[in-house]
């Protein structure tokens, strides 16, 4: 972990931050000046890689375990952030479950973890960002884009990302007053190992050619989006919905 930042410094919790697209996230976060707390469940050594790439660049972030449905640690995770650094500009939620089942043949405790995630993890960091961002911060979940596309197979899951939705609306109508924006990014298809694990080529290459740009979208692409929410020419969009998908209707 790198040495306490100087009060300038602006400061990012990204959760889900080793991998795929929230590992992206934390490193142009990173890039583009923050310091980085990558939030991770459970692969240490994903995330620490995260925090070397960041430090080889010339960047401070340091990695810190937390469930995200679980608020105690949630709690820890945001005050290790603000002992460290002093502070919290942006909250970037990228954790998350996906898996895929018809809804008639879905087990139930499947659905259960997927929820206590998806959900309840979503409101849980929500509700400390809420509390603890600083004035001219931001806050960006994730959605998908799957909750309009309506793909068969992802019933529970696209049930789950409604909800984040309207939470995340909400909570900026609840954030008045004090110069924090929220807002969702809703990815498309994405070529991450969490979209392609268990899909064959031919599926692949099938949902690559569904939008006008005919290809997947990639976790840069995603970062990019949230690099914009974050930053000083995202401060008027507010409690949106940004359909990251290359043009899927």
């Amino acid at each position: 972990m790198t040495t306490p930042s100087s009060p300038e410094q602006r400061v990012a919790i990204v959760t889900g931050g080793s991998r795929g697209i929230g590992r992206q996230v934390a490193l142009r976060l990173a890039a583009d000046g923050f310091a980085a707390v990558v939030g991770y469940a459970g692969n240490k050594d994903a995330a620490d890689e995260v925090v070397r790439a960041v430090e080889a660049d010339g960047g401070s972030a340091f990695a810190a375990r937390a469930d995200v449905g679980d608020e105690t640690e949630v709690a820890a995770l945001f005050d290790l952030a603000e002992t460290t650094y002093g502070g919290i500009d942006a909250v970037v939620h990228a954790a998350g479950r996906m898996p895929l089942s018809p809804v008639a043949d879905l087990d139930l405790d499947v659905l259960d973890a997927l929820y206590r995630t998806n959900i309840r993890g979503t409101f849980v960091v929500d509700q400390q960002a809420a509390r603890r961002l600083r004035a001219g911060g931001a806050l960006v979940n994730f959605s998908s884009s799957v909750v309009g596309l309506s793909f068969p197979g992802y019933g529970a899951y696209a049930a789950s990302k409604g909800a984040v939705e309207a939470v995340t609306l909400i909570l900026a109508r609840e954030l008045r007053g004090r110069d924090v924006t929220v807002n969702v990014v809703a990815p498309g298809p994405t070529a991450t190992d969490l979209f392609l694990d268990g899909k064959d080529e031919e599926t692949v290459a099938r949902l690559a050619a569904q939008p006008p740009l005919e290809r997947l979208g990639t976790p840069q692409d995603i970062a990019s989006v949230v690099s914009f929410l974050t930053g000083p020419d995202g401060r008027w969009v507010n409690g949106q919905v940004l359909r990251a998908n290359g043009g899927i209707v």
